[in-house]
């Protein structure tokens, strides 16, 4: 039996807000989205109350995970300052870790300053059991960034890592094809989102939830509440390393992770190109702005090698993210081909680490995990 739109109506007719008023009068609900058992919504208040809404968006959460026929149920709390009204106060928590930056590939340190409490990073908060987060970003799309970090994943596994993948990408999340996986995640006992597990790796995407067609029309705050969620509502259990696809750009979903999160590294790609490199640019100096260290650049799509002469084409120029690494001081983690073999196996949601274990691009793929791992041996070693 699948649920209905106006079925979620009535159960939430019977959750009251702050005010003590229905939460279907309050003015506060966003349209519903009921989708083969699948169930989204926000609720939008004012960021001055967003407190005492949290325990409301929880319990409407729990309400419409309960009814008959729903297999998933995701609720965005988001808030927004009025024109002119002054910020809310911050909320406190246990400051985060960070890394005092010097040159070359040092070991990411395991702790950092103490965050001032007006700072937003003062928000940061550990996830449970996994040791270090890391952020595989690229300034702008199309560099291959999500195939790179599907691949870079498989190969810290290889090096005897328990790897965790998240796909952040909110508006086109890749990784359900990337990996063939499209089945739905189940909740444990304490209502939390199983990962999914494929090659070895711990897997959790926002288009588990939602159809490879839907369109994910999403304003900024919602964004940021469903990155938090698929952070903190997702049973990852035990992980050396969470490395997290994020979207392409400097926006919403960068600063929030960065924001709650303490991330222990970042990872630019980029393409030859100028116009890749510049973004690249942009990307890194947002890290940087956060206090979160970058661990390298990587040049994909660094050359064309021909699958069947073997001869090679710098169709988009070469060794221009190399020298962009050595100009900011930041390590330059390695070069990966423009070939065949990773479209076609990254099409077929066979990464080619899996399908080709013993091949020329997996080894590349293990070799830049290696630099990473050295970089996060610290901070594995604490945890």
């Amino acid at each position: 039996m699948s649920v209905t739109q106006q079925q979620v109506l009535d159960t939430l007719k019977t959750i009251r807000s702050p005010r003590g008023v229905a939460l279907t009068e309050a003015s506060v609900l966003s349209a519903i989205t009921v989708n083969d058992g699948k169930v989204f919504f926000s609720i939008n208040v004012e960021a001055g109350e967003a407190r005492a809404w949290e325990s409301v968006r929880a319990e409407a959460e729990a309400a419409v995970r309960a009814l008959a026929g729903v297999s998933t149920a995701m609720v965005a709390l988001t808030a927004e300052r009025r024109a002119g009204a002054a910020p809310s106060p911050p909320h406190r928590h246990a400051p985060g870790h960070t890394q005092s930056r010097g040159g070359g590939v040092q070991p990411v340190a395991a702790h950092r300053p103490p965050q001032s409490p007006t700072s937003p990073m003062s928000r940061q908060a550990e996830i449970p059991g996994v040791a270090a987060v890391i952020a595989v970003a690229s300034g702008k799309g199309g560099v291959g960034k999500s195939t790179t970090a599907v691949n870079l994943a498989l190969g810290l596994r290889d090096l005897g890592l328990r790897v965790g993948l998240l796909d952040a990408d909110i508006y086109g999340p890749s990784v359900p094809r990337l990996t063939g996986l499209h089945e739905k995640p189940e909740l444990n006992d304490e209502r939390k989102m199983i990962p999914l597990q494929r090659f070895g790796l711990s897997i959790m995407s926002i288009g588990f939830l939602v159809e490879e067609d839907t369109a994910m029309i999403w304003r900024g705050p919602m964004v940021m509440s469903a990155i938090n969620q698929l952070l903190r509502d997702v049973a990852w259990g035990t992980l050396d390393v969470l490395v997290v696809d994020m979207p392409p750009g400097t926006g919403d979903a960068q600063l929030t992770l960065a924001q709650n999160v303490p991330l222990k590294g970042a990872i630019i790609i980029s393409t030859p190109q100028d116009l890749s490199l510049i973004d690249a640019r942009r990307g890194l100096a947002m890290f940087r702005k956060v206090n979160v260290p970058v661990l390298g650049i990587i040049e994909n799509m660094s050359y064309f090698q021909c699958p069947h002469c073997g001869s090679r084409s710098d169709i988009f120029g070469h060794g221009g993210a190399r020298h962009e690494a050595e100009r900011l001081g930041v390590p330059f983690l390695g070069e990966i081909p423009l070939h065949m073999s990773i479209r076609e196996t990254s099409d077929s949601g066979h990464p080619v680490v899996v399908s080709e274990p013993e091949g020329a691009h997996a080894e590349v793929y293990r070799a830049i995990g290696a630099a990473i791992r050295e970089q996060l041996k610290g901070v594995i070693a604490a945890a």
